[in-house]
């Protein structure tokens, strides 16, 4: 039996998650942001931790700073950023899956975790070996103007989804999208989509 908290500030995702785990992996905590999820690890100590990367108090790099012992760190995101990937594996997360992940392919990689392999998609992967062989491409100046939630919404909408598609995607309100987008475009000094996509794509983050 293996036994996991979930880390994730939406209740219907960590109770999509819990209902769709096989019956050889156990919810034995769940935890909403970074103080939370602190405390229920160290309670629980469980085998794995299912760790969202953005958190209300921080994000998953605070929680993993905080919390040590024998517990393996699962990352969980909407995002496919390298400064994401990088930044939790530099802290000691064993592997890092995108939201869009099956519930199959979620208890398979839950339960390499376990054991101590590390689980990347083939793209993911890239970054990771990228920033430990030295390669990984510099900060953008630019995108590190923005907070790690207008980074998300960047990114989709970069990727021609609407704003109520981002929202539902990132489980905000359409409102929250749009401040996110206005921030965007206010910070990067760009006028409309049209030219974030170009911005995005110019950097290979679409």
């Amino acid at each position: 039996m293996i036994r996991l908290v979930i880390v994730d500030d939406h209740e219907m995702v960590r109770a999509g998650i819990a209902g769709g785990l096989p019956p050889d992996i156990e919810v034995v905590g769940q935890a909403a942001d970074v103080a939370e999820a602190v405390a229920v690890i160290s309670r629980t100590t469980p085998d794995v931790v299912l760790l969202d990367v953005h958190l209300p108090g921080g994000n998953a790099q605070a929680v993993l700073q905080q919390v040590g012992g024998s517990s393996r760190f699962l990352a969980l995101s909407v995002s496919d950023a390298s400064e994401d990937v990088i930044g939790v594996v530099r802290l000691g997360a064993r592997g890092y899956v995108t939201k869009d992940i099956s519930a199959d392919a979620l208890a398979t990689a839950i339960r390499q975790v376990a054991t101590g392999d590390a689980v990347f998609s083939p793209r993911l992967a890239g970054f990771v070996l990228d920033a430990f062989t030295g390669t990984a491409a510099q900060t953008d100046d630019e995108l590190d103007r923005l907070t790690a939630r207008e980074r998300d919404v960047m990114r989709l909408i970069a990727r021609g989804y609407t704003y109520r598609e981002a929202a539902e995607e990132l489980f905000v309100s359409v409102k929250t999208v749009e401040t996110h987008m206005s921030a965007v475009l206010r910070k990067l000094q760009l006028s409309n989509r049209r030219e974030l996509a170009r911005w995005a794509r110019g950097r290979g983050l679409d």
